[in-house]
């Protein structure tokens, strides 16, 4: 039996049709710092230390080998981006803003958490959440 390996998660990617589209709705929704900022690639610091990157579908295609599937439009990805905020309802204001579409409002969850649940320009699911409010 072979030992775990030890791992640190530092960095999520994900796949867009349109990087300017993307990268507009990142800045808008989030004001994230950029760390890379390329044609077909976009790095954001988020606070904690971990990156969330953007890549167009065919340079992440040329890293795997496989291009990733094209996401009909109004369907999602089967990825979740699970965001800690302070203030929910502004958080909620930006991403509606920004041009995100609500797939849930925010609501007490069954884990305790308040959360709302929304789609970004290519499906992606984001989650904005806060502890249950006493």
């Amino acid at each position: 039996m072979t030992e775990p390996v030890p791992a640190r998660h530092v960095l999520t990617i994900l796949a867009v049709a349109e990087m300017e589209r993307s990268r507009a709705f990142y800045d808008r929704a989030f004001g994230w710092r950029k760390e890379v900022d390329l044609p077909v690639y976009c790095e954001y610091s988020l606070p904690g230390g971990m990156l969330l990157g953007l890549y167009r579908r065919e340079g992440f295609a040329r890293n795997t080998g496989i291009a990733p599937a094209a996401v009909p439009a109004g369907a999602i990805t089967a990825t979740e981006i699970y965001l800690r905020v302070e203030d929910l309802p502004a958080a909620v204001a930006a991403l509606e803003a920004a041009g995100a579409r609500l797939l849930s409002p925010a609501a007490v969850r069954d884990w305790g958490d308040e959360a709302a649940y929304f789609a970004d320009p290519d499906g992606n699911v984001l989650v904005a959440a806060r502890p249950k409010p006493s």
